[in-house]
């Protein structure tokens, strides 16, 4: 009875709050204003969609276009600038009645003060309803418009920015109380949000002090919400953040009833706030942890493959990062960049959060061009004191050359920003950063590694010797870059292979070996290593063999093992922009439904490029089944006349045998043996994954030869590696509205909107007056 009692007093005092504070102007101003702004930059992003739909472009993935891409997005900021209305709202909440001395009578009455608070704060959620349902408005009209409209990841978003117009309500609420002055009270709500905003910064050099102060930052807590990620600890924040402050409001006016020492209120403030802290801090435990992903690509979530690998990982797993201050890249992993750096294995720690991160600083010489250049003059012990000095570290903290080589070997590493991964068994494996914009691994690069700890990595085996193309050849024909460069994201080492070289003449290929890749053979293959590969491949061995021009004789011993044949001819294609013997090939149709690489690949306009490629003849193939992965296109001819390949005119000339076509550069082989399925690729060109290759840009060809790696070494190694990160497709790509509906739509959420909440403001306002 008592307990419906306080329930219908605080509806009645939130009834009276709102009667109040929709007889405001203030109230309504900042509606129009919200809704302006809302409307002006919904209305433009819309437009910039349909307008490129009127055009004839292919829309993608509309919903985040319009509501969180970080070029384009609405919502983020909105995040930015809801501060500046919120506090213009509660500045009167309890100031007024200090102000007017109505306060008294509500101490005086039988009205519990949790009442009085618990009503003025209803009062501002109903508010702040009002100002979700303007954002409702135009989501509401996005999902009636737009094709497969992702409502789920929107509706998150929306709660995100709710609950941060409560927290900050909340704020605000209790500067209310401690003053009479309205202004007084704004100014204070501005400046603890400010507080809040920017204490993330603070000690974060810190252990202890870094968590609560990061902890404490309200500053980007609603942004996961806005990417359509519902985190558990993320809403505790706000609803703990909501309880401290209500519970200091109450706190506030209990005072003012009753007499108590400085100590007294002292001690039950500090109650409230360590409560509210160690609330906290246990939300925040990764064991603690709870998740929902709202986007239908679910992009916020670890890959089915990358889950199922943490699934199969067995006890703890201890990461540390080996953080050199004179190697590049050093201040990521300093201590006042230590939670964004968790954050990048946030999404791991979600599915096995026993995952332990640990640092470990020293100072040793790391070959850096930079720091010579900067610091000629000074020894490695001098110049990180200097830049010590600079980012205001404690040297102290850094080991000597001498202990880190004590403790641990990172010498094949040269000493760069690298991290080890552990098992409690002390298996390890090393996670580095790579030479691109990057530079951190991304999902496939962390997987690939962890994988080593629940599965044996593949060997690609390189034959050796006759002219072969080496991995350990860091010049511009080599493989070094393809196969086993620690720094270099998509060599297959950091795939999740191990790759070594091997002498066809002096080693059998055993069963260890996945794959044994063959190149450019300058000279024919000897009898015994012939019969070597011949061995492996009626063992049912994996095998890449890549020819080039002028090597056909040499690659035909190996191409007869398949009916497969090399042509004595180069390849070559009209190229106003290059030269006529640099082909970007094509993904023919079979290649791209069966590999998933090569249909992004086409979907996004990318070939491939192949300098002085021979065609591949594979109408004699009997025992395989086979079909074309790359081809030239019709206007490509096999030159048999010019055999200069930089001054030498190429014209296709029937009457020497020149016929124009579409020739195969690249094949894939298969067929079943020995229980399995055994699986061939085989190549016109070794020079499209050369260290030279992937570092030049060919005028007028769009071609990404990295994703040829990727598509065919994960075919030969049956869709194990490298790791599958792609998510399914957006399917909201279009919208269901003509181009004439431009118009209309600025005109509605630009004007006719924001002038229908001017006139029911004006109106309500103007009958309560006249009353």
């Amino acid at each position: 009875m008592r307990l419906n009692k306080n329930i219908r007093q605080t509806l009645r005092i939130a009834k009276i709050e709102l009667s109040s504070m929709f007889y405001s102007p203030v109230a309504w101003l900042i509606l129009v204003i919200f809704a302006l702004l809302i409307g002006y930059d919904y209305a433009n992003v819309f437009d910039g969609q349909l307008h490129s739909q009127s055009l004839g472009n292919n829309l993608w993935n509309v919903s985040s276009a319009i509501y969180n891409s970080w070029m384009t997005g609405i919502l983020k900021p909105i995040l930015r600038n809801l501060y500046l209305y919120i506090p213009l709202i509660t500045m009167g909440l309890m100031s007024r009645e200090y102000q007017s001395g109505s306060v008294k009578l509500l101490y005086s009455s039988p009205i519990k003060n949790s009442s009085i608070i618990l009503g003025k704060y209803l009062a501002m959620m109903c508010y702040g309803a009002a100002l979700m349902s303007i954002i409702g408005l135009n989501v509401l009209f996005s999902w009636l418009t737009v094709e497969n409209f992702q409502i789920s990841m929107l509706l998150v978003g929306m709660l995100g920015i709710y609950l941060l117009i409560l927290a900050y309500s909340a704020i605000g609420l209790f500067m209310s109380t401690l003053t009479a002055y309205q202004v007084v009270a704004a100014i204070g709500t501005l400046a603890v949000l400010a507080v809040l905003n920017f204490i993330g910064d603070v000690g974060q050099g810190i252990d202890f002090v870094r968590d609560i102060t990061f902890w404490l930052s309200i500053y980007g807590r609603s942004t996961s919400f806005i990417d359509g990620l519902l985190p558990s600890a993320d809403v505790m924040y706000f609803l703990i953040v909501i309880g401290l402050f209500l519970a200091l409001s109450i706190f506030k006016l209990n005072t003012e009833k009753k007499i108590m020492s400085m100590r007294t209120k002292v001690l039950k403030y500090s109650m409230i706030v360590v409560s509210a802290l160690l609330l906290g801090y246990l939300t925040s435990l990764p064991q603690m942890k709870l998740y929902y992903d709202g986007t239908y690509t679910k992009t916020n979530t670890l890959a089915p493959e990358s889950q199922k690998v943490i699934q199969n990982l067995k006890g703890p797993l201890t990461i540390t990062t080996y953080v050199n201050i004179l190697a590049p890249d050093y201040f990521s992993g300093l201590p006042f960049n230590r939670n964004y750096d968790l954050a990048r294995f946030e999404r791991y720690m979600r599915f096995k959060p026993e995952i332990k991160m640990k640092y470990v600083y020293y100072y040793h010489n790391a070959n850096n061009a930079e720091l010579d250049a900067r610091y000629p003059d000074l020894n490695d012990e001098e110049r990180a004191r200097a830049l010590c000095d600079i980012s205001h570290l404690n040297f102290k903290m850094f080991k000597s050359p001498e202990e880190i080589d004590k403790m641990i070997d990172l010498s094949g590493e040269g000493y760069q920003f690298v991290r080890i991964v552990e098992q409690e068994n002390g298996r390890k494996e090393v996670l580095r950063l790579f030479n691109d914009n990057e530079r951190h691994p991304r999902e496939g690069e962390i997987t690939a590694t962890l994988k080593r700890f629940v599965a044996k990595a593949p060997m690609v085996a390189f034959s050796t010797g006759y002219g072969s193309r080496s991995i350990n050849n860091y010049g511009g024909r080599g493989y070094y870059l393809f196969a086993r460069d620690l720094w270099f994201r998509h060599s297959l080492l950091n795939q999740g292979f191990d790759t070594r070289e091997i002498n066809l003449d002096e080693e059998k290929l055993t069963d260890d070996i996945s794959v044994l890749v063959i190149s450019d053979l300058k000279e024919a293959l000897s009898e015994k290593a012939l019969a070597n590969v011949k061995d492996f491949v009626d063992r049912g061995g994996n095998m890449v063999i890549l020819g080039e021009y002028e090597r056909s004789e040499n690659m035909n011993s190996l191409g007869t093992l398949f009916g497969v044949h090399f042509s004595d001819g180069v390849l070559a294609h009209p190229n106003k922009l290059g030269s006529p013997v640099v082909l970007c090939a094509s993904y023919t149709d079979e290649a791209v439904e069966k590999h998933s690489a090569f249909n992004r690949m086409q979907a996004w306009g990318y070939g491939v490029s192949v300098p002085t490629a021979v065609a591949l003849d594979y109408s004699q193939v009997k025992d395989f089944e086979v079909y074309p992965v790359l081809v030239t296109g019709d206007s490509a001819w096999i030159e048999h006349e010019t055999k200069d390949m930089v001054d030498g005119e190429f014209v296709c000339n029937p009457a020497a045998g020149e016929e124009e076509g579409n020739y195969a550069v690249l094949i894939n082989l298969s067929r079943k043996i020995g229980g399995k399925e055994q699986r061939i690729i085989i190549s016109g060109d070794s020079d499209f994954i050369t260290n030279e290759e992937f570092g030049l840009t060919r005028p007028g060809m769009e071609v990404n030869n990295f994703e040829v790696i990727t598509g065919s070494f994960r075919w030969l190694s049956y869709d194990a590696y490298p790791i599958y990160t792609d998510r399914i497709g957006a399917i909201d790509n279009g919208i269901n509205l003509s181009g004439g509906w431009r118009v209309w739509i600025k005109l509605f959420f630009m004007i006719l909107f924001p002038a229908f909440l001017v006139g029911t403001g004006v109106t309500i306002i103007y009958r309560r007056q006249r009353k």
